[in-house]
């Protein structure tokens, strides 16, 4: 799949913002592109067939500290959600593949959600909380996302883990708050069952 960009229309707001998150870089995230798989020599992840990749239990790292202002202004924790499965979904509303996605995640978020699973989303690259909102009603998006314009909360991910390394990019966090499993680029509601139904299983 082709990178597509974000807007090029920029105005004083969003070039602070992108001012702000120049360390981003150092993820090299593509945007809405599909990166190369990482890790590093800490982590012994499995790479699925899928695009899924894997850790097992004893090799998973903790998943950061990600709080902040939802796009709709509420304060929000993931870590608040420790004992439930959390997916993480990083998107943005300018980006073509996180559309593609976006009923995927709802209708997966919607059926799981009883079954002690929490969609999170992190909203990136969007330079005012407007955009995000537009785009989660648009979509029947039914769960909070964090407002994270300069990519901040991207780089608390530490080295060796399945840290981000595209847009979207999805991360899969157990119960133990621990990070599971990572997929880069979009999902089919078939391969958002694989990643999330066996940490709905793990005891």
């Amino acid at each position: 799949m082709s990178a597509c960009r974000a807007p090029r229309r920029l105005n004083r707001r969003r070039v602070t913002l992108l001012a702000a998150g120049a360390a981003a870089a150092s993820l090299t995230l593509s945007a809405c592109g599909e990166g190369a798989s990482g890790g590093s020599a800490q982590t012994q992840f499995v790479q699925g067939k899928d695009g899924i990749d894997t850790v097992a239990k004893a090799e998973r790292k903790p998943v950061p500290e990600l709080s902040g202002e939802t796009t709709t202004g509420k304060k929000l924790a993931v870590a608040d959600y420790k004992g439930k499965v959390v997916i993480l979904n990083i998107w943005g509303s300018w980006c073509g593949p996180c559309i593609g996605e976006a009923p995927n995640f709802a209708k997966v978020a919607n059926e799981t959600k009883d079954k002690g699973v929490q969609f999170i989303g992190i909203n990136t690259r969007d330079a005012e909380k407007s955009q995000a909102v537009t785009f989660e009603e648009e979509h029947k998006v039914p769960y909070p996302s964090l407002f994270d314009p300069a990519g901040k909360l991207m780089l608390r991910f530490p080295k060796g883990s399945l840290n981000p390394q595209s847009i979207p990019t999805t991360i899969a966090v157990d119960r133990q708050g621990r990070i599971a499993a990572r997929s880069i680029g979009p999902l089919t509601e078939d391969d958002l069952r694989k990643m999330v139904t066996p940490l709905i299983a793990e005891k």
